[in-house]
């Protein structure tokens, strides 16, 4: 499959080297499987089901799964108040479905995407699983900020229908997906999935594995310095953020970023990136200790701000 690149956006030298060029308008997916019905898995389901996409989501458990159409629900409404979708939110939720075990994924899935905690052990058992269950054909990828798409990809017996893709919350909203190659990632696979990444009507950037990839690793960097900068007392967390917000015209400041994503998910990203990169990543004790508390962020209700 090929797709537009975005102008200016070329892939890195090393990606595979037929990665796409302009060409016509690209398609989602027919069939997509997601394991995982959180905060991210239901946006990411939300997202191809707008799409056009039929759409299997993965839940253990009736409560987990009712949970997972709730929130899918909640968004298709939101989109739908803001003039987003472009067709009936319950038609749009009728093209999505739930399965208890991993080897419910249809065997005519194009995509499935996994997107469940951030543990690589769970990960890799994740995605062993859909790869015998769906077709030889079919891609496989991984929505982490930080984890080795290198040492995923070695648990699969097809590593070169594997890639990350990293999506960003709200997912339906954002605009980008980091789309990250290993070396085992073939040409094709990373084709697709820059068509489907325009099918979403978001924007790509193509990044070489690394810990952090590109948005982790620089959004951790600003997040762990605003960290220290209030556990020493130079300004508060309102404070910092309004630098960057308005000196830099970042969105949103580093600190109310880090209570949306969950401070807990920041530490164990920090941990990683400490362990992979070295002592600049080291997580503050003011993190540490917030997460000890069970100040996780937006929500627990408390992290840097009260969200009460």
């Amino acid at each position: 499959m090929s797709t537009p690149r975005t102008p200016g956006t070329p892939p890195p030298s090393d990606a595979p080297s037929d990665a796409p060029s302009e060409s016509a308008s690209a398609a989602a997916p027919a069939v997509v499987g997601v394991i995982g019905g959180g905060r991210m898995g239901a946006g990411i389901a939300q997202s191809f089901a707008a799409a056009g996409s039929a759409v299997t989501v993965v839940e253990s458990g009736e409560r987990a799964a009712a949970a997972a159409l709730d929130r899918i629900a909640i968004g298709l409404k939101r989109a739908a108040e803001r003039g987003r979708l472009p067709e009936p939110a319950e038609r749009v939720l009728g093209r999505i479905t739930t399965t208890a075990t991993v080897d419910g994924l249809p065997a005519t899935a194009d995509l499935v995407v996994e997107a469940v905690p951030e543990d690589a052990a769970l990960k890799a058992r994740m995605l062993t699983a859909a790869e015998q269950a769906v077709g030889a054909t079919a891609v496989l990828a991984t929505n982490t900020s930080s984890l080795s798409i290198t040492e995923l990809a070695s648990v699969l017996t097809r590593p070169g229908r594997f890639l990350g893709m990293h999506f960003f919350n709200p997912v339906p909203a954002s605009e980008l997906i980091e789309l990250v190659f290993a070396p085992q990632t073939d040409a094709e696979t990373l084709s697709a999935a820059l068509g489907w990444t325009h099918a979403l009507g978001k924007k790509d950037v193509v990044v070489k594995d690394s810990p952090g990839f590109a948005s982790s690793r620089l959004g951790v960097a600003l997040g762990l310095e605003a960290i220290r900068m209030v556990e020493e007392g130079v300004a508060e967390p309102e404070a910092i953020d309004d630098a960057m917000r308005l000196g830099y015209k970042h969105p949103m400041g580093p600190l109310r970023l880090t209570d949306l994503v969950g401070l807990d998910v920041r530490l164990a990203i920090a941990e990683h990136l400490h362990a992979t990169l070295g002592g600049r990543f080291a997580p503050p004790r003011l993190l540490r200790d917030k997460v000890a508390r069970g100040e996780l962020g937006r929500k627990t209700g408390q992290g840097f701000y009260s969200w009460r």
